[in-house]
């Protein structure tokens, strides 16, 4: 075994994503897609871990000004609207919008212009 890292963390990291994928309603194969890129984004991943460990989000992973709260809330009004109730009922499955936010992290730091014109409606963080 001389010369083989053992990184327990992200095995313990790997099994909560499913198990928080299997909350959110997700599949086993939708929590591998997003291990994927999780797992070579160093900030994300340690915000992963954080997340599982305390059960709330640090914040501390942005993009053009954004982070995973502003993506969770986002994530949040849009079931709203959906929803036509004007607020989160217990049918909402936070679980999947806590990964939502994730995964709209890993493809906002792709390709960030989609993803701030969703959030601002096209009309820039500093317009009512």
């Amino acid at each position: 075994m001389a010369g083989i890292l053992y990184d327990a963390r992200r095995i313990k990291a790997y099994e909560g994503l499913l198990a928080l994928g299997e909350l959110a309603g997700e599949s086993n194969q939708w929590c591998d897609l997003l291990w994927e890129e999780l797992v070579f984004d160093q900030e994300l991943f340690e915000e992963l871990v954080f997340y599982l460990e305390h059960h709330y989000l640090k914040d501390a992973v942005h993009c053009e000004g954004y982070g995973l709260t502003d993506l969770y809330i986002w994530q949040m009004n849009q079931y709203n609207i959906i929803g036509d109730s004007g607020k989160n009922t217990d049918a909402c499955n936070k679980d999947r919008m806590v990964l939502k936010a994730f995964k709209d992290m890993i493809e906002m730091k792709k390709e960030p212009a989609p993803y701030i014109r969703k959030m601002t409606m096209g009309r820039g963080m500093d317009r009512a």
